[in-house]
């Protein structure tokens, strides 16, 4: 059942989504407030959800369609409604190159809205408001041309909501940028708008670029914006958007034979908790809670997977489990990483090919040096592996995503150029995870496919002893705990750290954590910072912390 009457309220204040619904020749689309993941195994979607008035997004599939459609409705412009626009913006462009902007705090639309509304009579009646300021005022006294733009209330509503998306929004993606549920965006050349949904996958938006200008337009645009413009010269560019999220761009047809194209890879500013991946079904409590003992005991591990993965997910999701007194140090060449901690240091790399880059190596060295208790490498690539190799050697663990299929791969990955780890070296790290996207039924999942610990060096045959603590079992999408009372890091590494005289009760607050885990699912206990609140109070206070009995 949807939320109708969520969904009569918003056709009520929007007019351009009930003459939408008004005139589908389908069933009136059930209407969420919330989207939930159950919904991935509908195989002829047909929902819509609000991602912020005016814009919802409409997810379908008609029956002998191949694609699920994601449909953007928003308000259209009429020709009169598109005057008045492009006459309000040659006022502000009027006034645009005098304005200083030093002396207020305001957020820039909320400026426009303002300078906007002293240029407009809607039905009649003026929308300046009352406590103007003196910097705006004078901005206004000075270059306005006196005379008022007329309109109704639905074309001003319309106006300023394309005057916004277009000079500070992201104009044509705005409804992919601010839906919640998109993880990336596509456009390969001159076509339709691809987008990764979190529940219904890959689907085809109602987005097109329709010629080579106005793609190009956009990027070269939508490059200065970020201030790494594109250009005959500089094609390729990645960069990270206003809103955190990562872009990767190709400018023009020489490179790209299809077209200027772009990836947006979505970033989103609450992260995955960890109960809501156990909720998913990523991995177990069991595992979930062998890795909070790992983590809050300085094990140094690796999350590896091929891309899209979720390998930062799981990260993020994870470092919860980290002590929350620790000092932590993260060092990424793209802002990914997001740590709940007090004492968080975030740097990330400066690299443009000049003498002024800053580098991961010189940012590892630089954490190092403040002597943190944990560093977190956002993803390991180069030579900055042996950097992080000799800061576990010396004591600092160090958690890191890394590119590899399986701990084996890794191994050999990190002893090759150009990462060049000394083999011997190697098993300063602790723990192996490798997560993958696989395909079960009719869509892809993401799945912890095993949690290795590596054991020691061995001289003699030259190979670094591991043992399997977790593996996935496809057949049955179930979890095998290996190292059940036979893990050498459990009870080798942090039974005797914490003075266990029996190295087996270990086992024991493996499984007290497991339940405590259990709960915060059942309690829906799925925002990432009541996660944090939850297993900071059990650290400090213990048992009587919990918002629940166990």
């Amino acid at each position: 059942m949807g939320d109708e009457k969520e969904f009569e309220e918003a056709m009520a204040r929007n007019p351009h989504l009930r003459e939408y619904v008004n005139n589908l020749d389908i069933d009136r689309p059930e209407f969420n407030v919330q989207l939930d993941r159950g919904q991935k195994s509908n195989e002829y979607p047909n929902v819509m959800y609000p991602v912020g008035d005016p814009i919802f997004i409409h997810i379908l599939r008609r029956k002998g369609e191949n694609e699920v459609q994601y449909i953007a409705v928003e308000p259209k412009m009429t020709p009169h409604e598109t005057e008045l626009l492009n006459q309000i913006s040659d006022e502000l462009i009027k006034i645009a190159h005098t304005m200083d902007t030093s002396q207020t705090t305001e957020d820039i639309s909320d400026i426009l809205v303002k300078l906007m509304n002293d240029l407009v009579l809607v039905e009649g009646k003026p929308m300046t408001e009352a406590g103007k300021t003196s910097f705006l005022q004078g901005i206004m006294d000075k270059f306005s041309s006196g005379g008022k733009i007329s309109m109704t209330k639905d074309e001003y509503d319309k106006v300023k909501y394309f005057l916004i998306r277009e000079r500070v929004g992201y104009g044509i993606l705005e409804p992919l940028l601010r839906d919640p549920y998109i993880e990336d965006i596509h456009c390969i050349g001159v076509s339709r708008v691809y987008t990764i949904h979190k529940i219904f996958e890959l689907v085809m938006t109602s987005i097109v670029f329709n010629t080579d200008l106005q793609l190009d337009k956009y990027v070269f645009e939508s490059s200065e914006r970020v201030e790494r413009p594109v250009s005959e010269a500089q094609p390729v560019v990645d960069a990270i958007m206003p809103d955190g999220s990562r872009v990767n761009m190709l400018y023009g047809r020489e490179i790209s034979l299809e077209g200027s194209s772009f990836t947006i890879r979505k970033f989103s500013k609450v992260p995955v908790s960890v109960t809501q991946l156990i909720n998913w079904g990523t991995f177990p409590t069991e595992l979930a809670a062998y890795m909070w003992l790992c983590l809050e005991n300085g094990m140094s591990v690796f999350i590896c997977g091929e891309t899209a993965s979720g390998k930062t997910t799981t990260l993020n999701a994870m470092s919860t489990f980290i002590k929350p007194t620790a000092k932590i140090y993260s060092v990424e060449n793209t802002p990914e990483v997001t740590m709940p901690h007090p004492v968080w240091q975030h740097l990330v790399t400066r690299e443009s090919g000049k003498e002024t880059d800053v580098t991961m190596m010189d940012l590892l060295v630089a954490a190092l040096r403040s002597r943190p208790n944990y560093i977190i490498v956002g993803e390991i690539r180069e030579k900055e592996g042996n950097v992080a190799f000799q800061a576990m050697q010396t004591g600092h663990p160090v958690i890191s995503t890394f590119h590899a299929g399986d701990p084996h791969k890794m191994i050999q990955r990190v002893t090759s150029h150009p990462i060049s780890v000394p083999i011997a070296a190697v098993d300063n790290l602790n723990i192996v995870l490798i997560q993958q996207a696989v395909y079960m039924g009719t869509h892809f999942v993401r799945r912890v496919l095993s949690v290795t610990e590596l054991i020691k060096y061995y001289d003699e045959i030259g190979k670094v002893g591991t043992a399997t603590a977790f593996e996935w079992i496809p057949s049955t999408d179930e979890f095998s705990f290996m190292g059940w009372k036979n893990s050498y890091i459990m009870e080798e590494k942090i039974a005797r750290m914490l003075g266990f005289t029996d190295l087996r009760e270990i086992y024991a607050e493996i499984t007290l954590r497991s339940t405590i885990l259990k709960k915060m699912v059942e309690n829906k206990i799925f925002n990432y910072f009541d996660v944090w609140e939850v297993i900071k109070g059990y650290y400090f206070q213990g048992k009587d912390a919990l918002p629940f009995r166990i």
